[in-house]
C-alpha cells in the first residue's frame, strides 16, 4: 500500500502529475507539506507547463473535497502548494491554472469558517501581487469584490474574529484593486456597481474605529505592526491608493458613493468624519482632478438644498476644506462655479430663515429661534467658504472674484446681474447685502495690488461705493473696511486703529513709497468720488464711534498712500467742509454726531499737517488743539467717545480759537510752496443718481431754477417772445415726455463732466456761471415793471432769502448754463 490508502499498482496507473500532487499532502497533515515532493512537483510543472491546468484542477478537486469533509488541515496544505506554485511559474500556460487557483480562493472565502477565509484571502493577496506577463481579459473579479466588501462588515460575536475577518476583507479588496486598476483596458473595477461596494466598506471600518477613538480619546502614533492589526488604518491606506490611481474618466465613481456613504449614516452633523475623508480624498488624488471632486459636493450641495441646515452647514464646511487644498493647486474652470453656487444657496438660506419667522409671527417658539440659529450658521459658513477659497486664489483671479461679488450684491433701484432678492423685502435685502459684504471683506484680505487702478477699477468702485450711502451704518462699516483692504499696499492700518490725537506721527514708522503716475492719475479720475462718500458718510444721523475711526482711518490711509500737493489740498478742504457741517448743521445732527465730525477733523488734521511736515501748519493745528483741549474737550476724540462725556447744548457761541481757520492754513501752506489757490473754494459734494439708488435723504433739499436774461434794444423781438412763450405753453412744455428725456440726458453729462472735468476747469466754469446769474438776476432787478397781458403771465423768482414778485415772463428764458 503506498501513501493515503492507494496500492501500489493502482498508483502507477495514475498521470504523474496526480502522483506528484498526491506525495505532497503527508499522512498526518499536522506534519505539514512535504518539501522534497514539493521540489519535485514545482520541477515538473516548469519543466512541463502545459500541465500546469491539470496540476490546478486536480488541486482543486481534492480542496473542495477536503472543505467538504472539514479536513482543514489538507486544506492548508493544497493552498500553500498553490501558492508555491503561482510564484514559480510565469508562462503564458499558468493562466488556466490561475483559473483553478481562482476557484479554490473562492470557495474558501464561500465557506463559514473564519480561518478559512482569512486562508483564502492571504492567498489572493499573494496573488495579487504577482505581475503578469500579458492581461487576461475575460477574467473578472466581480465575486470577489462581492465577498470581501461583505467580510469588511462582518458582525461576528467575537470581537477578534470579527476584526480579523474584517483586516481579512479590507486586504483582499487592495488585492483586487492592485490587480486590476493598473489595465487601462481591464477597467471593470471603476464601474459603479463595483465601486458601491468597495468605497462604502473602507468607510464603513474608517468610522467604526474612528467612533471608538472619539470616546477613548486621541489614538497614539501606530507602528507597523498595529497598521496591519487596525482596520481603520488599513482601510484609510486602501482608501488613498484606491483614490491615487483613480484617472480623469473614474475619479466621479469613486467619489460618489462617499456621499451615499455620509447621507445613509446621517454623518453631515456632526461632520467631523465627513470632513476626514474629504481631507484623504483632495490630498490622495492627482492635483489636476481636484476640481472634479468639487463639482461634486456642489452637485450634492445642490441636491441637499431642502435638507436640514445643520446638514446643509456640514455640506459647506466640507466644500470648504476641500477649495482649501484645492486653492493650492489647479482648480481649473470651477471658480465661478463654486461663488455662484454659494450665493445662490446664501439666498436659499435667507429665504428660509424669513419664511420660518414669517410663519411664526406672534408666536416666538423655542423651535423657530433654534431653525434661525441653524440658518446662521448656514450663512456664516458660506461667508466662511467664500472669503476663505477667494483669498487663497491668485491676484489675477481674485480681481475677477471681487468683481463677481460685487455685481451679486444688490443695489436699491439699480439693474444688474444681483441676485434676485425682490420677494425677501427689505430686510431679506439687507441681511444679503451685508452677507456678500463680509464675504467680499474676506476675499480683499491680504490682496495687494501694484497700482491702486488694478484694485479699485471703476467697474469694481461705483458699485461698492453705493451701498456706503445706505441708512444702515453696518453697510458703511464693511464698505470702508473694504476700501482700507484695497488701499492699504503697506500694512499701515493696524499702526492707525482707532481715533485718536497722536502727539508724534513719526514713532508709527508710517510705510509708504512715493506716488506713482497711475495713482495720480487715479484720483484725478476718482478723488471727488471718494471725498464725497467720506463727506456724506460723516453726516448720517445713526454713525457709532466705529463709523468715525474707520472714516478717520479711510482719510488717513489715502494720505499715506495716494497723496500728493493736490490731493492734500482737496483733503484738507474736505476737513474744512466737515468742521462746517459741524457748525451750521443743515443737516439737523445729534450734538454726538457734530462733537464727533469735530473729534475726527482734529485727529485727521493732527495726522495730516504732520505727514506733510510743514512748521506753521503743525503750530496752527496744535493750538486748536491744545485750546480744544482746555475749553472744549468735547471736540477731541478722547473725550466725546468716552462712555460718559457732558455734552455741549450749542455750537454757536464758540470763539473761532476752537475751530481750524482756512485762511490760517492757507498762510501756512503758501509759505511752503503749496498752491492754496483751491482752499478759498469751499468743497460741495456733486449730486449723482447714486443717492437715489440708495435710498438716502438728498442733500439738495430744493431745486434751483436757473434763469438766463436776453438783453437787448429790440422791441419787435420781444412782442415775438411774448406771443410765443405763455404760461400756458411753457406748463405743455414741462409736462412734455421728450422734455424728461433730454434732462435726464443732461444730468448724465453733467456727472460725468463732474467726475471726470480737472478740477481747476470745473471750478472756474462754476465760478462764471455763478458771477453770470448774478448780474443777470440784478438786471430783473432793475427792469421796468410791465403790466402783464394776464393774470397768469406773472412768476415769482426766489433767489436766496429774498422774493421778487411780478417779473414778466416774456423777459424770461431757461437756458442751459452747462
Amino acid at each position: 500500500m503506498g501513501r493515503k490508502g492507494v496500492c501500489c499498482c493502482c498508483a502507477a496507473l495514475r498521470p504523474r502529475y496526480k502522483r506528484l500532487v498526491d506525495n505532497i499532502f503527508p499522512e498526518d497533515p499536522k506534519d505539514g507539506l512535504v518539501k522534497a515532493d514539493m521540489e519535485k512537483l514545482t520541477f515538473y510543472a516548469v519543466s512541463a507547463p502545459e500541465k500546469l491546468d491539470r496540476i490546478g484542477a486536480y488541486l482543486a478537486e481534492r480542496l473542495s473535497r477536503d472543505v467538504v469533509r472539514h479536513r482543514y488541515g489538507y486544506v492548508l496544505i493544497a493552498m500553500e502548494a498553490l501558492d508555491q506554485l503561482l510564484m514559480a511559474c510565469h508562462s503564458q500556460s499558468i493562466k488556466p491554472f490561475v483559473e483553478s487557483f481562482l476557484h479554490m480562493v473562492a470557495k474558501l472565502l464561500e465557506s463559514g469558517e473564519p480561518k478559512l477565509q482569512v486562508l483564502g484571502t492571504n492567498s489572493f493577496v499573494k496573488f495579487a501581487n504577482i505581475e503578469e506577463d500579458t492581461p487576461s481579459y475575460h477574467r473578472r473579479y466581480d465575486f470577489f469584490v462581492s465577498r470581501f466588501s461583505a467580510m469588511c462588515h462582518s458582525c461576528d460575536h467575537d470581537p477578534e474574529t470579527q476584526t480579523e475577518i474584517r483586516i481579512a476583507g479590507i486586504r483582499g479588496i487592495q488585492g483586487v484593486v492592485r490587480k486590476t486598476v493598473n489595465d487601462e483596458l481591464r477597467a471593470t473595477i471603476w464601474e459603479p456597481q463595483h465601486m458601491d461596494k468597495i468605497v462604502p466598506s473602507l468607510l464603513f471600518n474608517m468610522q467604526k474605529i474612528e467612533d471608538v477613538d472619539s470616546r477613548t480619546g486621541p489614538p497614539s502614533s501606530p507602528t507597523g505592526g498595529e497598521k496591519e492589526e487596525n482596520p481603520a488604518l488599513l482601510a484609510e491606506n486602501c482608501f488613498r491608493e484606491l483614490l491615487g490611481r483613480a484617472t480623469y474618466g473614474n475619479m466621479n465613481n469613486a467619489v460618489r458613493p462617499v456621499f451615499a456613504h455620509l447621507d445613509h449614516h446621517k454623518l453631515w452633523d456632526p461632520n467631523e468624519f465627513a470632513v476626514s475623508c474629504f481631507k484623504i480624498i483632495m490630498y490622495s488624488i492627482q492635483a489636476q482632478y481636484s476640481h472634479h471632486v468639487i463639482q461634486e459636493i456642489l452637485g450634492h450641495l445642490d441636491g441637499c438644498k431642502k435638507d436640514p441646515p445643520r446638514v446643509r452647514a456640514g455640506i459647506i464646511q466640507v466644500l470648504l476644506e476641500a477649495v482649501a487644498i484645492a486653492a493650492k493647486g489647479s482648480i481649473g474652470p470651477t471658480v465661478l462655479e463654486v461663488f455662484n453656487t454659494l450665493l445662490k444657496h446664501l439666498r436659499i438660506s435667507v429665504d428660509f430663515e424669513l419664511g420660518d419667522r414669517r410663519s411664526s409671527a406672534g408666536s416666538a417658539t423655542f423651535s423657530t429661534s433654534s431653525k434661525e440659529n441653524d440658518e446662521r450658521i448656514v450663512q456664516n459658513a458660506i461667508i466662511q467658504t467664500i472669503g476663505f477659497f477667494g483669498s487663497n486664489l491668485p491676484d489675477y483671479q481674485r480681481s475677477e472674484i471681487m468683481m463677481f461679488i460685487m455685481g451679486k450684491v444688490p443695489v436699491l433701484g439699480a439693474t444688474s446681474q444681483s441676485l434676485d432678492t425682490s420677494h425677501l423685502g427689505d430686510l431679506g435685502t439687507r441681511r444679503i447685502q451685508i452677507m456678500l459684504l463680509r464675504s467680499l471683506l474676506m476675499v480683499t484680505s491680504g490682496y495687494k495690488a501694484m497700482t491702486i487702478t488694478n484694485a479699485l477699477p471703476a467697474p469694481f468702485l461705483d458699485p461698492l461705493l453705493s451701498p456706503s450711502l445706505m441708512e444702515d451704518s453696518e453697510l458703511r462699516q464693511l464698505v470702508l473696511e473694504i476700501l482700507h483692504n484695497l488701499i492699504d499696499r503697506h500694512d499701515n492700518r493696524a499702526k492707525l486703529r482707532g481715533i485718536r490725537i497722536i502727539p508724534d506721527v513719526s514713532d508709527l514708522k508710517i510705510k509708504r513709497d512715493k506716488i506713482s503716475r497711475q495713482d495720480v492719475s487715479f484720483m484725478k479720475k476718482h478723488g471727488q468720488q471718494l471725498y464725497r462718500h467720506i463727506y456724506l458718510g460723516c453726516k448720517e444721523e445713526d454713525n457709532v464711534q466705529k463709523n468715525f475711526e474707520l472714516l478717520y482711518t479711510s482719510l488717513a490711509l489715502i494720505t499715506i498712500e495716494l497723496a500728493n500737493e493736490e490731493v492734500v489740498i482737496d483733503l484738507i478742504r474736505l476737513a474744512i467742509a466737515l468742521q462746517d457741517v459741524a457748525i451750521i448743521n443743515e443737516d439737523n445732527l445729534p450734538m454726538f454726531n457734530r462733537c464727533g465730525i469735530m473729534a475726527l477733523v482734529a485727529a485727521y488734521l493732527n495726522f495730516l499737517s504732520q505727514m506733510i511736515a510743514v512748521p506753521s501748519f503743525c503750530q496752527h493745528v496744535s493750538k486748536v488743539i491744545e485750546t480744544r483741549s482746555l475749553e472744549a474737550s468735547y471736540f477731541l476724540p478722547e473725550t466725546i467717545f468716552k462712555d460718559k462725556c457732558n455734552l455741549p447744548k450749542s455750537l454757536e457761541k464758540h470763539e473761532k480759537n476752537l475751530f481750524f481757520l482756512t485762511n490760517k492754513i492757507a498762510e501756512s501752506l503758501g509759505g511752503s510752496g503749496y498752491s492754496v489757490e483751491r482752499l478759498s473754494v469751499p468743497y460741495v459734494p456733486q449730486v449723482t443718481d447714486e443717492d437715489r439708488l440708495s435710498r438716502r435723504k438728498s442733500i439738495v433739499d430744493t431745486v434751483s431754477i436757473q434763469v438766463d436774461i436776453l438783453p437787448g434794444n429790440n422791441t419787435e423781438d420781444k412782442i415775438d417772445n411774448t406771443e410765443e412763450i405763455t404760461f400756458e405753453a411753457l406748463k405743455k412744455a414741462i409736462d412734455n415726455n421728450g422734455l424728461e428725456e433730454q434732462e435726464k440726458e443732461k444730468r448724465r453729462l453733467v456727472i460725468e463732466k463732474f467726475q471726470k472735468a480737472p478740477f481747476e476747469e470745473i471750478a472756474a466754469q462754476c465760478e462764471t456761471k455763478a458771477n453770470l446769474l448774478h448780474d443777470r438776476l440784478a438786471q430783473i432787478l432793475e427792469l421796468t415793471i410791465r403790466p402783464p397781458p394776464s393774470p397768469s403771465g406773472t412768476m415769482t423768482i426766489t433767489a436766496g432769502h429774498a422774493h421778487y414778485q411780478s417779473v414778466p415772463v416774456y423777459e424770461m428764458k431757461f437756458p442751459d448754463l452747462f
